[in-house]
């Protein structure tokens, strides 16, 4: 036989107002909160496309410029490395801590056909530039359309 269990719209009220609060604190008081979980492979990338090429730059601080690997397969261009730790104080009391330590890899889809063995790579102040010249014939194409009467 099932049990029978009083409703209380108050605990529901209670429930309610604590998500809610949740809301708010992770909002307003403690907004970058949420990026002390993002994954170390979601690095933030701009694509800038031209006429005639293709940049990414890539934020990666704290990172030299060997400990990155950057491979172009087809229109997938992949950028992987390793943030380095340094010595950690084992009798420090840490209050917050987020710098974070570990290996990240992202790929990325590019617009257009791109020339694999002119690409140029500079890496300055913690940002990699990728310079990638587009294929002669990746282009688009328009093509004119008429009416059949």
């Amino acid at each position: 036989m099932a049990d029978v269990v009083r409703w209380e719209p108050m605990r529901e009220l209670t429930s309610l107002r604590t998500a809610m609060d949740k809301l708010f604190e992770d909002s307003f008081i403690r907004p970058d909160a949420w990026r002390a979980g993002l994954p170390a492979e979601m690095l933030p990338v701009d694509l800038i496309e031209s006429d005639d090429q293709v940049v990414v730059k890539a934020t990666v601080p704290g990172v030299k410029p060997e400990d990155v690997e950057v491979t172009l397969t087809g229109d997938l261009l992949t950028i992987k490395g390793e943030f380095k730790a340094e010595n950690r104080e084992e009798h420090a009391n840490y209050v917050r801590q987020e710098r974070r330590s570990g290996s990240f890899c992202r790929q990325i889809g590019l617009p257009a056909g791109v020339d694999a063995d002119n690409v140029e790579a500079a890496f300055e102040d913690g940002v990699l530039t990728l310079e990638m010249p587009k294929l002669a014939n990746s282009g688009i194409k328009k093509i004119k359309v008429t009416a059949k009467n």
